[in-house]
Order: structure tokens, then C-alpha cells, then sequence
């Protein structure tokens, strides 16, 4: 029961302008697009396995294992019929920017990725190419001694069919390929610097 009169009106007067508003046939806005993590919450530094590991890189070494985070999306735009997803670093090669992972023909059904799930050549929709070649994901492995950098992960809800587009696409030829066909972002961002 609510004691307090001052917060039962105002209880009270929500209530009643919600009613109008449904009663005109006005709806609240619906949850937007998002996408998530059970591992970190937006802005977090992150742990040391979600790094890269590349023990050719010296000075020293990349110290990950390069275990690709858990992802979870929901709300997708109703015209969605595939994702892609992007990883990049706007701090790497000194503000120019570094690609991580690539991946795109990811089918409606799937709202969300494992964690390591996206630490291999994917079976279930198709990798992009990445930074270093590589068509999954590589995890964090910014020069020694830098501040921590952001690795933005974007999901984009797209509407083109799940296998519309060819493997190995860079970044920004996948970019290119969905102009006109993107129809919302989401996005979560994670620290990291090595130790």
C-alpha cells in the first residue's frame, strides 16, 4: 500500500494518463534495439581472455586467450531478416583505427552468441575479414604501455537474406554492401589495455 499521499496522486495520475493514452490508441515506444553481455556491462574494463593471443607480437607478447565475449541482442527493426557484427578499436594504429572481427549472414533466429563461440571460423553464418586477416574474432592486443582503448562491438539489423553476402569482406566492404540496407545499430563497448 502506498502511504505517502504526494506519491499516491502521482501514482494515481500516471495510471490515468496511461489509460487515456491507450484508450486513444496510443502506444508506448517499444524496447529499442540492444545488445548485451552477461560478461561486462557498457564501458568496462575487460578481463585478460577476452585479449588477443599472439605470441609472434613482442614487447611483450599479446597476454589473452583471445576468448570472444558473450553477446545477446534483442528488439530487432520488424524488416530484419540477418545481422552483421563489427568489432573496432578508434584508438589503434595511433587514432586510426583497427578492424578486430567481421561477421555478417547471421540468420534472424540467432540472438545471441556463446562466449568463445566467435573465436573460430564460424559454421552458422559467415566471417568477415579482419585486421589480420583472420575471418573470427581477435581479441585486444594494443601496444605496451598505451591507455585503455575502446573496442566498440556494433550489431547491425539488416534486410538481406542470410547468405546475400560473399565471404571475406573487410570491414569497410561490408559497410559498403549494406548501404541502404542497414536499418538500426546497436552497440556495447569494452575497455582494455595489456598490464
Amino acid at each position: 500500500m502506498i502511504r505517502n499521499a504526494s506519491i499516491r496522486r502521482k501514482a494515481v495520475s500516471f495510471g490515468a494518463a496511461a489509460a487515456l493514452c491507450l484508450n486513444a490508441g496510443l502506444a508506448f515506444a517499444a524496447d529499442p534495439f540492444a545488445v548485451t553481455s552477461s560478461a561486462f556491462k557498457d564501458g568496462d574494463v575487460w578481463p585478460a581472455k577476452y585479449a588477443g593471443a599472439d605470441p609472434s607480437r613482442t614487447n611483450p607478447p599479446c597476454p589473452g586467450q583471445n576468448v570472444s565475449p558473450p553477446l545477446a541482442w534483442s528488439n530487432a527493426p520488424a524488416d530484419t531478416k540477418s545481422f552483421a557484427i563489427m568489432m573496432f578499436d578508434p584508438d589503434g594504429a595511433n587514432a586510426l583505427g583497427v578492424s578486430h572481427w567481421v561477421a555478417y549472414n547471421i540468420p534472424l533466429g540467432k540472438t545471441k552468441l556463446d562466449e568463445g563461440e566467435a573465436s573460430a571460423s564460424p559454421k552458422d553464418f559467415t566471417g568477415g575479414k579482419n585486421g589480420i586477416g583472420h575471418d573470427h574474432y581477435f581479441g585486444p592486443c594494443g601496444p605496451s604501455g598505451h591507455s585503455l582503448h575502446h573496442y566498440i562491438i556494433t550489431l547491425i539489423a539488416t534486410d538481406l537474406e542470410p547468405g546475400k553476402l560473399k565471404a571475406g569482406l573487410s570491414r569497410d566492404e561490408l559497410l559498403a554492401e549494406l548501404k541502404g540496407h542497414a536499418l538500426a545499430p546497436a552497440s556495447i563497448v569494452g575497455r582494455y589495455t595489456r598490464p
